[in-house]
């Protein structure tokens, strides 16, 4: 990066405002797609702004699938961009699959088309997600830590304001006027983003350019198993729409999960026993593992957000604020979607000055007790929907806002406790020659948690409002239990993290 390139974007190279703009355009593409998926697939064919009639269980399944494979293929993702295309290409086209499926989202035409839709954002969110940052790293080769952490933070700055402001915009767009238009306004802004990449581009200087240590030998032995793997989930996902392999939905979002989790177990046994690690690198390595059950379990309950949640918010939430602006007297339900990017961005620097300043006094949590805590707010969170949902039951109609805020805010502060700190382990814990598989357990936790989050999603979202309670309340003990049992084994857990405070 040359020197008169060097600070022209907030004291940063001028190329972070260039990422910065596209993971804006991303996020607000895939928040707002996201506010809408479970909503359209429920929505009645008979209805105004008619949608595909599904039944929650179906649309809970179809959620988690997408989920749960946007986060796993960022794997093939990172492999594509570091063997074959670079990172900078995988961002580009990774954009322009984006948008393309965003598009075919809002074709009225049938299922068919809309799976082909989910299944191209997919692809596009694998090539994009994990390469972006990578970009960002490299933009800060050679450079201190605090500036990078800085570009990092602004970085992700751009994550938040794009989720924030696309339940407002795509969101109101698809819930108060059409569906597909929704659709349409999530693939126009990943479009433009697209777009201001590209003419942008030159001020990432040489960095995300593709490999150089990669022999054309290799390059062509890459494509080929690229195109064998895409053949072959070309293959099956035919026999499976056509119903040669007989399997439905919410079965195959069942098979999904326990494949990630299986998968999962079966690589950290195969580093533990044949991996050739010495005894500090295998509790090293336990203890991710233990990080991969815990970051399941949490994203399995924090993402019912775009599930049960936000049928909660459709169903049973008095949306009468603003109400005279739209026709139907109420805001609409999407826009609850954009509380968690909210409280990111008020919260997030109080809990960066929070870890800080009790480090200073020899008081910070270890690294198993955040995750506990974590997953005892999100119990807490369970807990206060449990009392929403008995009002609900006891009035026979709609509560407050307030419950909903409350329970998201509660998540989010067991975000905050998690996300940073699972991603700080993983990188500190992994042994050298495992660094870049490890990080992919990460992913895969996350995987594995949409994919339950879609199933949880389905069954307590059914519109059962006489269940709600007791379902919220056993989200309550399992979450909050397995927190307190953390923070309970922390002082003993924390010694294969090799934290002595």
């Amino acid at each position: 990066m040359n020197n008169s390139n060097e600070k022209t974007f907030l004291g940063h190279p001028r190329g972070l405002a260039t990422l910065f703009m596209t993971e804006f355009f991303e996020r607000f593409t895939y928040y707002g797609m996201r506010a809408l998926l479970v909503l359209f697939l429920v929505a009645a064919t008979s209805d105004a702004n008619p949608g595909f009639g599904m039944d929650r269980e179906t649309a809970g399944a179809i959620y988690g699938l997408y989920t749960g494979a946007v986060f796993l293929f960022s794997l093939p993702g990172g492999w594509i961009a570091d063997r074959l295309i670079g990172q900078r290409r995988a961002v580009y086209w990774g954009g322009i699959f984006i948008a393309a499926g965003n598009f075919l989202l809002a074709i009225p035409a049938g299922p068919a088309v809309f799976y082909l839709g989910l299944a191209t954002i997919v692809i596009g969110v694998g090539l994009l997600k994990p390469n972006i940052s990578a970009i960002v790293g490299a933009l800060y080769e050679g450079q201190s830590g605090a500036r990078r952490d800085a570009g990092f933070s602004i970085f992700y700055m751009g994550i938040n304001l794009g989720a924030l402001l696309a339940p407002f915009i795509a969101g109101t767009i698809g819930e108060s006027w059409n569906w597909r238009a929704g659709f349409f306004c999530a693939g126009a802004a990943m479009l433009i983003g697209v777009l201001q990449y590209r003419m942008t581009e030159h001020y990432l200087g040489d960095a995300g350019l593709p490999p150089q240590d990669v022999s054309d030998a290799e390059r062509k032995s890459g494509w080929t198993w690229l195109g064998l793997g895409g053949a072959l989930i070309g293959v099956l996902s035919a026999l499976l729409f056509t119903g040669v392999i007989p399997v439905t939905i919410t079965g195959l979002a069942q098979a999904f999960a326990t494949g990630m989790v299986a998968l999962g177990f079966l690589f950290f046994a195969w580093v533990l026993l044949l991996g050739g690690l010495d005894s500090d690198e295998k509790k090293r390595v336990m203890m991710i593992a233990v990080f991969f059950l815990c970051a399941a379990l949490f994203w399995a309950g924090f993402e019912q957000a775009a599930t049960t949640f936000n049928l909660f918010a459709q169903d049973y939430t008095d949306r009468s604020w603003l109400g005279h602006l739209f026709a139907d007297g109420e805001h609409p339900a999407a826009w609850y979607q954009s509380a968690n990017p909210i409280f990111v961005v008020i919260f997030a620097p109080f809990f960066a000055w929070l870890w800080v300043a009790l480090g200073k006094r020899n008081l910070d949590p270890s690294s198993p007790a955040k995750f506990g805590l974590a997953l005892l707010l999100l119990g807490f969170g369970f807990l206060v929907m449990m009392w929403a949902a008995q009002l609900v039951v006891a009035s026979g109609g709609q509560v407050a806002p307030t419950w909903l805020l409350l329970t998201y805010m509660l998540h989010t502060f067991g975000e905050l406790c998690l996300s940073p700190v699972g991603l700080s382990n993983v990188t500190k814990l992994s042994p050298k020659r495992y660094q870049g598989q490890m990080m992919g357990t990460w992913f895969l936790g996350a995987a594995v948690g949409n994919a339950l989050a879609g199933l949880i999603g389905g069954h307590v979202g059914s519109g059962d409002a006489a269940a709600m309670p007791s379902q919220f309340l056993q989200m309550c003990f399992i979450a909050g239990g397995a927190g307190l049992l953390l923070i309970v084994t922390s002082p003993w857990l924390k010694k294969l993290t090799g934290e002595t405070k």
